[in-house]
């Protein structure tokens, strides 16, 4: 099996994890049950690996990181939209 098509699969796999969520957010307007420390974090580790794709040439790290990234950051943008206000 060539090694580009596992890190390719599993980068595409990593990338569309947090997909269901948000449709259940932007459908739901309901963000009660989400950890915003949670996402947070996860869009600095993707980041992370955004940057280390970059300085290690690797395409597929760069791609499905980078599209993880602008997930989970629409995924906050709805958490700050949709959470109720105190």
């Amino acid at each position: 099996m060539d090694v580009n098509i596992l890190g390719i699969v599993a980068g595409f796999l990593t990338s569309i994890a947090m997909i269901p969520q948000l449709i259940k957010v932007i459908k739901e307007k309901n963000v009660e049950d989400l950890s915003w420390m949670m996402i947070l974090v996860l869009i600095c580790g993707l980041s992370l690996w955004v940057w280390y794709g970059i300085i290690q040439n690797e395409l597929p790290i760069i791609l499905s990181n980078a599209f993880a990234v602008l997930v989970n950051v629409t995924l906050f943008i709805c958490y700050l939209m949709f959470r109720k206000k105190s």
